[in-house]
């Protein structure tokens, strides 16, 4: 005897062999007709588009690369000055805060209620 698992009664139920074989209705095969695109839309090549795309500001890679490789012992999140250590410094109060306000809350959570 075969099963396979029903839907309807969340059981294994008895069945035929073709059904067991193929759960859940999927059938094997490929169907006889291909489904149609449903964006049917051409898409435009980079290279056809015309003219390059003109940026406004300057390169500022170089200067960063610079900036970001000179060895004077600072980290590299703290490299651009106050703006990074004040990020820094933020961040670090949160987390620091959320923790404390995370074990307050399972100590308040663990003891029992006063009646």
């Amino acid at each position: 005897m075969y099963y396979k698992f029903s839907g309807f009664s969340q059981r294994l139920t008895g069945s035929a062999p073709a059904p067991a074989y193929c759960p859940q209705g999927l059938r094997p095969g490929v169907p006889s007709q291909p489904q149609p695109m449903i964006f049917a839309t051409p898409t435009k090549v980079a290279s056809h588009s015309g003219e390059a795309v003109q940026y406004l500001g300057a390169n500022r890679v170089p200067d960063l690369q610079r900036l970001f490789q000179r060895s004077d012992g600072v980290p590299v999140h703290l490299k651009r000055g106050v703006p990074d250590k004040l990020l820094y410094r933020t961040t670090m109060a949160l987390t620091i805060g959320g923790t404390l306000y995370c074990l307050v809350a399972l100590y308040m959570a663990s003891q029992p209620r006063k009646r």
